[in-house]
């Protein structure tokens, strides 16, 4: 990556912002997307004086129907070639689907799925045709487990999984690297409550780009989370073990 443009969504803070500094670590240039530009700004100083790497911002509200679309056009009036496409940019909504907001459900539908779908299937087609590029994925242990309470982030976070090995499969032989990476709850803003932390994962991708498979859990008690209550053990087991959590939570 050194001297090549990775671009990140989500990038202003959390886990899109140590994904960042670890490619700026690796001398990669960068492309910040997210909605706060003061932040984008912010971190992008930072990065270029720590690191010594061109970073670019676009402040841009992912949920927007046309935004995968102007960045994709900025990118390509400005002559950048993306070799790493990070879609990190995600949003939740926590609480009981029946008394959830529709338009909330809708903008984070936007955000998680068709965002992260459309940058994929507009920036992708060039890696292919160069013969060599990368796209990670973040999706979360929670695209493993039905999640009460979570109902509509944990279904996106499914659709991504899923998106991400068929189209792991679709690119064989193309020299692109494809990967989903799910990390389990990491302190992030988005998170206050979680108990891994963003620096971690974003090991992990790094880590996982070296490898060859499609899809990876961040850290060994997610993956063997992942792993039990998302196919071996029974669902109905699942929810009500889940239902007893989420209780104790206070939900």
């Amino acid at each position: 990556m050194r001297d090549k443009f990775a671009v990140v969504t989500g990038a202003s803070t959390g886990i899109g912002a140590a994904i960042a500094e670890r490619l700026a670590a690796h001398g990669a240039h960068l492309v910040l997307v997210a909605r706060s530009a003061d932040k984008l700004d912010e971190a992008a100083a930072r990065l270029s004086r720590r690191h010594g790497v061109t970073v670019r911002t676009l402040p841009l509200d992912l949920a927007t129907a046309d935004a995968p679309t102007r960045l994709a056009k900025t990118l390509a009036d400005e002559g950048i070639e993306v070799e790493m496409l990070v879609n990190n940019a995600g949003v939740s909504a926590r609480g009981p689907v029946l008394d959830g907001d529709p338009a909330r459900f809708r903008s984070l539908i936007d955000i998680n799925v068709n965002a992260l779908t459309e940058l994929t299937t507009l920036l992708m087609p060039a890696m292919v045709a160069r013969g060599h590029g990368a796209v990670v994925n973040i999706a979360s242990t929670g695209g493993y487990i039905p999640a009460l309470y979570l109902a509509v982030y944990a279904a996106t976070k499914a659709y991504v999984v899923s998106f991400t090995q068929a189209l792991w499969a679709e690119t064989q032989g193309t020299g692109v690297r494809v990967v989903a990476v799910s990390p389990g709850p990491t302190k992030t803003p988005m998170n206050t409550r979680g108990t891994r932390s963003a620096e971690a994962v974003a090991a992990t991708v790094l880590r996982a780009l070296s490898g060859n498979g499609p899809a990876v859990v961040d850290g060994k008690v997610n993956a063997l989370n992942a792993f039990l209550f998302g196919r071996l053990l029974p669902t109905r087991l699942v929810l009500a073990v889940a239902r007893r959590m989420m209780a104790r939570s206070g939900v």
